[in-house]
């Protein structure tokens, strides 16, 4: 998809899931346009940075080997530290190269999610990851109140002509539920507004068994955090989580993740899901990203769209608070 500004976005993205990530091996990535590399060190803490040794340019994620905190070059044995620094070299270990630094992503792993900050000048986090389970006081439920998110209710779509800025358009689209969703009635907008980093919205589903227009058989309540990725909770005719998220893997494609936390039925301790609930959610919600990539796919980006009446200001709106997000030109 072409779009008219740059695909190296400021802000939070998520990577993966915290189980993708084992003790004690390494894994090759590619986002932003970057080679990396991910590892999770002896105490079980996970790091990503730049992907090729700087020694002689071999990749840390294919064959790299966790040694304490570090990772060390399958080609020469250097090891490389979780802030970037040559620590140690194997054939001259009283002189690691003190010069040379691999860049370090900040890494936030929240809820079985793992999450990554990227700003294309390498600065630090401009704002803390939020958590969707104190985002939304009107829901009370917490983590302990739903099943695991992964491997059951998570789902992965890889390299998609898609821009972080096309899923965030979703938020004030109401009109397209109908259409791709199959939706019986058309939502409504009950509010929105944009804080600092924050779009949030509330999004109301009308009750079809009732006269009352202003009566909803389901409230969603969504943020995004800039344009990463997107935090909703669902109040009244289904009870659940999600993250919806966007990631750059290069000028032109984007890995989409999808999460569900569905709430657990009553008296089951259990982490894990049983079949029956798998199946529904599957069925009925987890294919729900699928139905949006068969439009964006093919979709081409509109700058001035004709918008009509209702979605008109809201779109606009999420268009121009988007712009803080590109600190480096298309």
């Amino acid at each position: 998809m072409e779009v008219p500004f740059t695909w190296k976005v400021t802000g939070w993205f998520v990577i993966g899931w915290s189980g993708e990530f084992e003790a004690g091996q390494s894994r090759a990535l590619h986002y932003f346009g970057e080679e990396l590399v991910a590892y999770r060190d002896d105490a079980d803490e996970l790091h990503v940075m730049t992907g090729h040794c700087r020694h002689l340019g071999a990749h840390l994620g294919h064959g790299g080997k966790v040694v304490g905190d570090c990772i060390e070059c399958p080609f020469h044995g250097w090891r490389w530290g979780p802030d970037g620094s040559n620590r140690y070299i194997p054939y001259d270990p009283d002189r690691p190269n003190k010069a040379l630094k691999l860049r370090v992503y900040p890494i936030r792993e929240q809820h079985g999610i793992v999450y990554m900050w990227h700003q294309p000048a390498g600065k630090p986090p401009q704002w803390e990851l939020p958590d969707p389970f104190t985002k939304f006081p009107e829901i009370t439920a917490g983590p302990d109140n739903y099943y695991r998110i992964y491997p059951e209710f998570s789902r992965r779509a890889e390299y998609e002509p898609v821009h972080p800025q096309i899923v965030a358009e979703n938020g004030p689209d109401s009109a397209h539920f109908r259409y791709v969703h199959g939706a019986s009635v058309t939502p409504v907008s009950l509010g929105w507004e944009a804080v600092d980093n924050e779009w949030q919205f509330l999004t109301g589903w009308p009750d079809e068994t009732s006269d009352d227009p202003d009566k909803m058989a389901l409230r969603i309540h969504s943020h995004f955090s800039g344009l990463g990725y997107a935090m909703s909770a669902f109040e009244g005719a289904q009870n659940y989580r999600l993250i919806f998220a966007c990631t750059p893997v290069d000028d032109g494609h984007s890995d989409l993740f999808y999460s569900i936390w569905w709430p657990r039925n009553d008296g089951h301790d259990s982490d894990v899901p049983p079949k029956d609930v798998q199946e529904k959610v599957e069925r009925r919600f987890l294919h729900t990203v699928f139905e949006d990539l068969g439009i964006w796919r093919h979709q081409v980006y509109v700058e001035n769209p004709p918008l009509g009446r209702v979605d008109a200001k809201p779109y606009m709106a999420m268009r121009r608070w988007a712009t803080q997000f590109y600190e480096t030109r298309a």
